[in-house]
């Protein structure tokens, strides 16, 4: 399946509250969505509550759609008080690699 929507987004969890903020982020709802090809969660080594995603979407109007549905906005509501500041995003558009768990 072609990815041609994507992003890097680096979460700064409030003190302490990292752990949480994964667990949320690894039971999102993006993970069974068909459109969702690509979804890591990955961490700081060097500071566990900095949490970093990466995304990759079949289209940017999939990934549009999807954040407009109510279980995305419930997601968002729920990862918000965990957050310490604003999230910092950067368009990316995975192009291949490997993930394995």
């Amino acid at each position: 399946m072609a990815i041609n929507h994507g992003f890097h987004a680096t979460m700064t969890a409030r003190p302490g509250k990292g752990d949480e903020l994964i667990e949320l982020l690894l039971n999102a709802p993006s993970l069974p969505n068909e459109d969702c090809v690509v979804f890591l969660v990955g961490r700081s080594a060097g500071n566990s509550d900095i949490v970093h995603v990466t995304e990759g979407w079949t289209s940017q109007e999939a990934h549009s759609t999807f954040f407009a549905s109510e279980e995305a906005k419930a997601l968002v509501a729920k990862l918000q008080p965990l957050l310490a500041g604003e999230s910092q995003y950067v368009d990316e558009i995975p192009v291949g690699g490997k993930a394995a768990f």
